[in-house]
């Protein structure tokens, strides 16, 4: 189903939201690369999605949420976690916090990472579907991340039942991951669209202890 990102199509949104919440495998398009979403709340749809991905069950999957509100119902916000979400959300920069109850142990059995994007559409799906969505990426485990849905459909083939087609995306880097659970608290796991950097600044840490707080930076980027 074709959208605009600039226009968008209630009724493409409503037929994909409805996809999500009868189980279904939804392919949408984010401001870094197409994803795969499924009712993240629901054991037998993330079942799927890993299924689909051939990714292994011991690799958590990421969330997208449409509102901090619905962020601290997933996960346990910090102080230091809800300055850095109200600071860079809507945006790449995916937060991992200790879980919620209702988040179920398939999906990640000991935290919750999610991030709430600076795309229309998957924030109308969350939206229209009542419930956050996995956030992996639209490939086999291990391939690269597509930007079309041509490559969507040479990775993962048929297995889909929506796929919400916004045309080629411009190829941005990954949403940078910080981890609040990870000690000393907190971790940057992954530099991506957000430098390491701005974040550690944000939260008002020493430049000397940087190094501290970076289990992922390049080399380039060390502090």
């Amino acid at each position: 189903m074709g959208i605009d990102a600039n226009h968008l199509d209630l009724d493409v949104i409503q037929e994909a939201a409805r996809a999500i919440k009868e189980g279904g495998l939804v392919v949408y398009p984010t401001e870094t690369a197409y994803a795969l979403g499924v009712d993240a709340l629901d054991k037998a749809s993330v079942r799927k999605a890993f299924l689909a991905k051939k990714r292994a069950f011991t690799a958590p999957l990421p969330i997208i949420v449409d509102t901090i509100d619905r962020a601290e119902k997933c996960g346990l916000f910090n102080r230091q976690a809800k300055e850095i979400a109200e600071k860079f959300w809507p945006g790449p920069l995916t937060i991992a916090v200790e879980k919620k109850s209702l988040i179920p142990d398939i999906l990640n059995p000991d935290r919750i990472a999610m991030r709430i994007p600076d795309h229309p559409v998957p924030l109308a799906l969350v939206g229209s579907a009542s419930t956050p969505i996995t956030a992996t990426s639209a490939n086999l485990s291990g391939e690269p991340s597509p930007y079309s849905v041509g490559a969507v459909r040479r990775s993962l083939g048929y297995v889909v039942d929506v796929i919400v087609d916004c045309g080629t995306l411009p190829m941005n880097p990954p949403s940078t991951i910080i981890d609040f659970v990870m000690k000393p608290s907190p971790q940057i796991t992954r530099d991506g669209a957000i430098s390491a950097e701005s974040v550690l600044e944000s939260l008002g840490i020493d430049r000397k202890n940087w190094r501290k707080h970076t289990i992922y930076l390049s080399p380039q980027r060390k502090g």
